[in-house]
């Protein structure tokens, strides 16, 4: 894990309410990948600083046993223009552990880097928790994504 100081940002995208109890956040955000990418959420993003998309886990009820909010968007440079729905969110940036999930996407790799978050002892913050999928996320099956977990 390397520590990182993310700027504040803002973010258009979907989203879903869900929970990791009984797998519901597993089916939930595959739906939401689903939607985003057979709609072409993407290039309905208006204002949107590059293509690279963002997975956001935020609004905690508690911490990752409880329901938390998924956007799935991009960074944008203003929330002025929020289309019809999508959500628009100001995010306040902060100190974060970065972890880097490689391998093949469809295999669930970073599903294994969640994993071993949730087993370590980090002491996280429950604000606003996110995964970038850029350039290096760009053939599935030999991709690289950064995984970004707020931290004290």
């Amino acid at each position: 894990m390397q520590k990182v100081t993310i700027e504040p940002f803002n973010v258009i995208g979907i989203k879903v309410r869900t929970s990791n109890a009984n797998g519901q956040s597993a089916q939930d955000i595959g739906q939401l990948w689903g939607k985003f990418m057979s709609e072409g959420i993407l290039q309905q993003i208006p204002n949107r600083i590059d293509d690279s998309v963002f997975s956001i886990y935020t609004n905690y009820q508690s911490d990752h046993t409880e329901p938390y909010d998924t956007i799935l968007g991009c960074k944008v440079n203003s929330l002025e223009n929020i289309p019809e729905g999508m959500v628009g969110q100001s995010f306040d940036g902060g100190t974060y552990g970065k972890f880097i999930s490689k391998g093949d996407l469809t295999k669930g790799v970073v599903f294994g880097t969640w994993s071993e978050i949730w087993e370590s002892d980090l002491d996280r913050v429950f604000t606003a928790d996110f995964e970038l999928y850029g350039t290096r996320a760009q053939n599935p099956s030999d991709a690289e994504v950064d995984v970004l977990v707020a931290i004290k």
